[in-house]
C-alpha cells in the first residue's frame, strides 16, 4: 500500500485518519495542503476515483464565494478553479495508488488492507 493523505494540520477528519493509519502500523505520507498543493494529475486522479468534482468540494469550507462560484461555473472550468483554489477541497483526502476517499471513511479503508 502507497497511502497519501492530503488535508491540513487543524482538520479534525485529517487527524483522525493518520491516528487511523498509526494505530495499524500502516506507512502513509502527510501532504500539508497549504504547504504544497495537489498537482493537476494527482486532482484529476482524485476526482475519478470518487466520482466527479463535486464529491470533493466541501460546501462548508470557510471560502463561501469560491464554493459559490465553483458551483455555478460550467464543467470546463470548475476543475481549473478548484486548482486554483484548494482550500475549498474536502479533508482529508486518501491516496492508495489509483483508489482514493474523501473525508474520513475507514470502512473503504479496510477494504484496502
Amino acid at each position: 500500500m502507497n497511502i497519501q493523505i492530503f488535508g491540513t494540520k487543524k482538520s479534525f477528519d485529517t487527524k483522525k485518519a493518520q491516528r487511523y493509519f498509526k494505530e495499524r502500523r500502516i506507512k502513509f505520507q502527510f501532504i500539508d495542503l497549504k504547504e504544497k498543493e495537489m498537482s493537476k494529475g494527482e486532482l484529476q486522479s482524485v476526482v475519478q476515483a470518487v466520482g466527479g468534482l463535486d464529491e470533493v468540494i466541501d460546501p462548508k469550507a470557510k471560502d463561501q464565494d469560491t464554493v459559490s462560484l465553483i458551483t455555478y461555473l460550467a464543467e470546463s472550468q470548475k476543475f481549473d478553479k478548484l486548482l486554483e483554489n484548494q482550500q475549498v477541497l474536502r479533508e482529508p483526502i486518501v491516496r492508495n495508488g489509483r483508489k482514493a476517499t474523501v473525508g474520513y471513511q475507514p470502512d473503504i479503508w479496510k477494504g484496502w488492507e
